[in-house]
């Protein structure tokens, strides 16, 4: 994807691997090793440091660090005459990135990509940062080349020290004996929550903005389970700014990873399928919450563009690039001159409501489309017409564009990501009725099964590409899997799948669970050689895959009746309660997990030929409060014993196990739902 910038004379280690970002590094002139004992015995034997670079195939600053340093045979040079140089994908080797990330946040205090640690050869870092221009690398490498060789104890005693923090960095006390689930913990949390909100623009308070669904999804399940509507308006004005700005693509859907500025505007013009997954989520969620049906069209332009743009007729893609042609936002921009060339007459309309300017609203004179603005000629035209005109501006230069040069695709499949998308799909399906969002649903996820699960491998894989799975499983790829299967069999009510959930539950609890602690490692105990096993406690852009097991443990506890489930899921909440309570922000997930805690769902059973219908009809209207489960027939799962009666079809709504008569009627069951808010 790179190929025409780099120099083919060149071929290092790299070039047998399947992630895209190691193939773009697989002919630097650095000896580039992926991750590995290869890499281990030679810094071994030739008692050299070892430097271990971090990064993802999206990545803008991973690009320009590559161009000026790793193409240069100068740089190459010291790299490769000190160091054994290792180069890691943070997606496919999360694990590892965690280890060296925390080194880097101990050292400086941030983080970042791309990330450049240097280590002993026991892989111990002494040393790590980001982003380096050329000449303060060589100048960096150079000074460790000579403190390696005359102070070779304090290098040895600092990554010492930075292992032993490392080790501890996700250590946290065990929870308190009188630690209690209340209203007025969420309560707390919520209303924190609500004061780190900027009012004027949206989105949490920062000078960049990551759209971080996850806060916005645990505040829309607050205000939908208790009916307090206190901080409705802060989530609508928050998906109506993001929607409406650059970080959104107006021309061919989806969102870009987050924006470089207060109002949405100016993109970092990266596309992740993780982001796009759970926006898709929230603002179907929205949409079914409000009634607000341009949140669902948002949630649909974001699903043709992942399956326009990153499926493949199995899973899902990674990623698109933010550069194309070397340019960052080349691909999406435009200039006045061509957007009026296009547009003809209809130019005027889509300028005023874009805005479009003949001097540029972004960088070198190019536009980004994004309606954060007043528009004086909307008032004057109805909006049926409006919309209807800038539809077709927008696929006049949707097709204008794939004349372009395309930023690269990263093609590896994962499976957390994929299972996230799954996820996306079922909440779409919910609330638009549109089955093609269902099937797209159920053969994705039939194809992790079989992918991720080849016939001579009992655990779960994170990737595929190339016709092969290479990296053994973590934590998040069996959290976010169990949760896809969990939410699936609620609108198919498959038996299979939820049984499947359970076995790969059972596997972590035997896997990758720590007792001592009562929560989870993030590597598999069979396939972990770093410095230090780590848990993922906080929310980020991605859920932490603890609080998405807690969650997970949560479910399976009351579909299967299983007290060691439901408890272990209480222990993993009241581990990190003071964390909600202080820093929501940080626990949005694990916030939604101590909502079911404080509120039990209620449990719809549906039995009978039209069980599955009668679902959909009910899961229409947003009801996070509910758990669903049904058969076509009897059914031995606790939940739903003794519940079918021949030729009929019957709807159990219970609480705490205690059922109300059933019902034939799907709006009696919804009022049932809906009656306590």
């Amino acid at each position: 994807m790179y190929g025409k910038q780099i120099m083919k004379s060149y071929t290092n280690e790299l070039i047998n691997e399947t992630s895209p970002y190691l193939l773009q590094h697989a002919h630097n002139p650095v000896n580039w090793y992926p991750w590995g004992p290869k890499a281990f015995e030679k810094a071994r034997k030739e008692n050299k440091m070892l430097i271990i670079s971090i990064g993802y195939a999206a990545c803008h600053w991973c690009h320009v660090m590559e161009r000026e340093s790793f193409m240069s045979e100068e740089v190459a040079k010291v790299m490769n005459d000190n160091y054994v140089c290792i180069k890691v994908d943070r997606e496919e080797r999360p694990d590892i990135d965690q280890i060296y990330m925390t080194a880097a946040q101990l050292i400086t205090g941030s983080g970042g990509w791309p990330l450049n640690a240097l280590a002993l050869p026991n892989r111990k870092p002494f040393f790590a940062g980001t982003y380096f221009p050329k000449d303060r690398w060589i100048q960096l490498l150079n000074y460790f080349k000579h403190e390696y060789s005359t102070n070779f104890k304090e290098l040895e005693e600092q990554a010492n020290m930075l292992a032993n923090g490392i080790a501890e960095s996700d250590m946290i006390a065990p929870p308190k004996a009188d630690a209690e689930f209340s209203e007025s913990a969420i309560k707390e949390a919520i209303d924190k929550l609500s004061r780190q909100v900027d009012k004027a623009y949206g989105g949490l308070s920062s000078a960049i903005k990551f759209p971080m669904p996850g806060v916005w999804n645990f505040m829309l399940e607050h205000a939908a389970i208790t009916g307090d509507r206190t901080y409705e308006n802060l989530i609508t004005h928050t998906l109506d700014k993001m929607a409406a700005g650059g970080i959104y693509d107006h021309v061919g859907g989806g969102f870009a990873r987050y924006s470089t500025d207060k109002l949405w505007h100016a993109p970092h013009f990266e596309k992740m399928l993780y982001d796009n997954a759970q926006l898709i989520s929230l603002y179907a969620n929205a949409g079914q919450y409000t009634g607000n049906i341009d949140y669902l069209k948002i949630a649909e332009e974001c699903a043709q563009f992942v399956k326009r743009e990153l499926y493949i007729g199995e899973g899902f893609y990674s990623s698109l690039d933010a550069d194309s042609e070397g340019e960052e936002g080349k691909f999406y921009t435009w200039t006045y001159d061509e957007i009026n060339s296009l547009l003809g007459k209809r130019a005027y309309l889509f300028n005023q409501h874009f805005g479009i300017t003949k001097h540029g609203n972004w960088e070198n004179g190019r536009n980004i489309p994004d309606r954060n603005r007043e528009n004086p000629i909307v008032a004057d035209l109805q909006d049926e017409k409006i919309e209807k005109i800038l539809d077709e501006c927008k696929a006049i230069l949707l097709k204008e564009r794939t004349k372009r040069v395309r930023p690269a695709t990263d093609d590896k499949i994962l499976t957390s990501w994929n299972a996230m998308m799954i996820t996306a799909l079922i909440n779409l399906y919910k609330a638009t009725g549109n089955k093609e969002h269902y099937h797209l649903a159920e053969s994705t996820l039939k194809f992790l099964l079989k992918a991720m699960f080849p016939k001579d491998h009992n655990q779960l894989y994170r990737n595929y590409q190339q016709q092969r799975a290479s990296v053994n499983g973590f934590l998040d790829d069996y959290a976010f899997l169990i949760n896809a299967l969990i939410q699936f069999y609620q609108v198919s009510f498959d038996i299979n799948y939820l049984t499947k959930a359970k076995e790969l539950t059972d596997y972590t609890l035997s896997n990758f669970f720590d007792e001592p602690s009562g929560l989870f490692f993030y590597n598999d105990k069979d396939f972990n050689e770093l410095i230090s096993r780590q848990k993922e406690l906080t929310d980020d852009v991605i859920p932490a895959s603890n609080s998405v097991m807690a969650d997970n443990l949560f479910m399976l506890g009351l579909y299967y009746d299983e007290a060691p489930y439901s408890d272990k899921a209480a222990h993993m909440v009241k581990s990190v309660l003071p964390g909600i309570e202080a820093q929501a922000a940080y626990y949005s997930n694990w916030g939604r997990v101590l909502l079911k805690l404080v509120y039990p769902p209620s449990e719809v059973a549906i039995v009978g030929k039209e069980s599955q219908n009668f679902a959909h009809a009910i899961q229409k209207q947003y009801l996070p409060g509910s758990l669903f489960c049904g058969s076509t027939s009897e059914e031995n799962l606790p939940l739903l014993e003794f519940k079918y009666k021949k030729d009929e079809t019957l709807i159990y709504v219970c609480h705490n196990k205690a059922c109300k008569a059933p019902t034939g009627d799907v709006q009696i069951a919804l009022a049932e739902l809906t009656s306590e808010k």
